[in-house]
């Protein structure tokens, strides 16, 4: 990830297009209710964005035609579920496709699934099943990060896979090859992304403690005489 522009065969990225057209249009209509019923979340939905972008835009070689960098989709999909951060991850994608030539216009498709919907969806998973458990704030957030990155690449690894088996052992010899080509430089990549993102949700905390209560990051608990918020 990304997987540059024209690497995919054709009929692979019309596939993945579609498949990620769904989510987008779902990601859209959730979007516009969120402004229109909070517009005060504008400014942080904005944020989200601006991490999704930047760390997406650092990127190290890994294999031919793809790259590794941390995907920062994670923070978004905590914050504001993951059909928003559909969207939000489809403008990041499009704008670094058209303006850093990082990705591409044909494989857009196939990379708004792996960083814009799997990802997302993963790292929201598991963030909402510790939780449920009453796992610590932070602690959900850092594996929230770490599954929403390293997930990316494996929906990625896949992606190639189904694109190029090996001729001799096929899909599953082609997605070990590029499964353990990525996890060389992914794995320490989601682990940096968690502790940075478990860094800016302690500045959120500080700086926008009744925005993040709003959306259910902060938890509420009523006393006797109080209300008390928790991070847990």
């Amino acid at each position: 990830m990304h997987i540059a522009e024209g690497f995919l065969p054709p009929a692979h990225a019309i596939a993945w297009g579609v498949a990620s057209a769904p989510f987008v249009v779902h990601g859209v209509r959730s979007l516009t209710r969120e402004v229109r019923e909070h517009p005060e979340s504008t400014l942080l939905l904005g944020a989200s964005g601006a991490f999704t972008f930047v760390l997406s835009a650092l990127k190290l070689p890994s294999v031919t035609g793809s790259c590794s960098h941390p995907t920062g989709t994670g923070l978004g999909a905590v914050l504001f579920r993951p059909p928003i951060m559909a969207v939000l991850g489809t403008i990041t994608l499009l704008f670094q496709a058209l303006l850093l030539a990082h990705g591409g216009l044909t494989t857009l498709g196939a990379n708004v699934f792996s960083m814009a919907v799997a990802g997302p969806w993963a790292g929201y998973g598991v963030y909402r099943l510790l939780r449920r458990y009453d796992v610590p704030l932070m602690v959900t957030v850092f594996f929230g990060a770490f599954v929403a990155d390293l997930s990316t690449y494996c929906v990625t690894s896949v992606q190639l896979a189904l694109a190029f088996p090996d001729p001799g052992s096929g899909f599953l010899g082609a997605l070990g090859k590029f499964g353990s080509i990525f996890a060389v430089t992914q794995i320490p990549l989601a682990v940096s992304e968690g502790l940075l993102t478990v860094l800016v949700m302690r500045l959120l905390v500080q700086s926008s403690k009744g925005e993040l209560t709003r959306l259910g990051v902060l938890l509420t608990t009523r006393g006797p005489k109080k209300q008390a918020v928790s991070a847990r």
